[in-house]
């Protein structure tokens, strides 16, 4: 698997660049791996419409990206927009926690 950006937004759609800023961490075609990715677009797809991006990395086939973003864990999804930076570790199929990691759902 190739690092590939993902938008929801269609081509040539004129609205304002993505206001979140997602990459996902992972280690092949694992179930986990295939989990996350899943789960992740499901949560962005139903809660964020559009105003996201969202990058896969496969750290099989580029692992010197893991550096960068300190990467300990796989699968990892770092929110790097909006600030503050949030790192979820796991296959990301509590929904709940990744909401609130995410900022879009409060803890109360």
């Amino acid at each position: 698997m190739k690092t590939k950006p993902i938008q929801s937004a269609q081509r040539g759609d004129k609205r304002a660049p993505a206001q979140y800023m997602l990459k996902l961490y992972v280690a092949g075609q694992s179930p986990k791996s295939v989990n996350a990715i899943a789960n992740i677009k499901k949560i962005c797809e139903e809660n964020l419409q559009g105003s996201y991006e969202l990058q896969v990395i496969d750290l099989y086939q580029q692992p010197h990206l893991a550096q960068g973003d300190q990467i300990i864990a796989v699968p990892t999804l770092v929110k790097k927009l909006p600030l503050p930076l949030r790192r979820i570790i796991g296959d990301l199929s509590d929904s709940g926690r990744v909401l609130v990691g995410l900022d879009i759902r409060s803890t109360a």
